[in-house]
């Protein structure tokens, strides 16, 4: 009997790799792909926070890595994915989710200190490409990569604009590699959030917990709510599943209909 299209989008026995995966988005993703049925292997700055999510992963019944790191270091992101193959077994699928900002400071462009622009290169680009390198070398056909741009990139964004910058380089990179890497069978492609309150959000907006549920409303958002980081993960399973096989260089908004 064929698989049924609800089958399509398991990932079971997959072996993920998230970066930024201690908290918020990244925590999310983790923990959808392993209620998918993937083994995930986490990483982030923090290792007491990864060490928390892989108790979630493990309580789902999956395997779970953390593996504590700086992803703009490049050695590390390359040992990272060594050592997710030798110890998982393989990796099937790889989520470059970290980002953000060092200070949170807006700031115009014309303002903006090198350290500042560098520093979010670094971490918002830089580090998605080593991360895609890195996975290109261990991810065998049938594999994915998984780019978490923003919605930042496709518009102005004032006070904010290296990482926007940053996230539209993303989006290049994720459009190039997939071309790139279609002939070995391993697709590449991005999840655009819409504003989601994470830490780094809920500073820049200098926004409480209690402002949150009229923020949406507040930010023009058409449905009326920010985002969840389930939202974000939805997006991540669709596209690391065979339900996604013939999707490749496409960046997928999650952003309740934001412009």
């Amino acid at each position: 009997m064929a698989d049924s299209i609800l089958d399509r989008f398991a990932l079971t026995d997959g072996v993920a790799v998230v970066t930024g995966a201690g908290r918020g988005i990244g925590e999310g993703i983790a923990i959808g792909l392993a209620e998918a049925g993937c083994d995930v292997v986490l990483t982030a700055r923090r290792e007491n926070e990864i060490n928390a999510v892989a108790d979630k992963v493990r309580a789902l019944g999956r395997r779970a890595l953390a593996i504590p790191g700086d992803i703009t270091d490049g050695e590390f992101v390359e040992s990272l994915a060594k050592q997710a193959k030798d110890e998982m077994g393989k990796v099937t699928l790889w989520v470059s989710n970290a980002g953000g900002a060092d200070d949170r400071t807006p700031r115009h462009l014309a303002d903006m200190p090198d350290r500042q622009w560098d520093y979010q290169m670094d971490l918002n680009l830089r580090a998605v490409f080593t991360g895609a390198r890195a996975a290109a070398a261990v991810l065998e056909e049938g594999g994915s990569i998984i780019n978490i741009s923003s919605g930042a990139a496709l518009k102005p964004s004032p006070n904010n604009g290296p990482y926007a910058v940053a996230k539209a380089g993303v989006d290049s990179l994720t459009r190039t590699m997939s071309s790139e890497l279609a002939s070995r069978g391993i697709r590449v492609n991005g999840v655009a959030p819409g504003p989601v309150p994470t830490e780094v959000f809920m500073e820049f907006f200098g926004a409480s917990e209690e402002d949150i549920p009229g923020l949406g409303k507040k930010l023009g958002i058409p449905l009326g709510r920010l985002g969840r980081p389930e939202d974000v993960a939805n997006a991540v399973v669709y596209l690391a599943s065979d339900a996604a096989s013939w999707v490749t260089g496409q960046t997928l908004l999650v952003n309740g209909g934001n412009r």
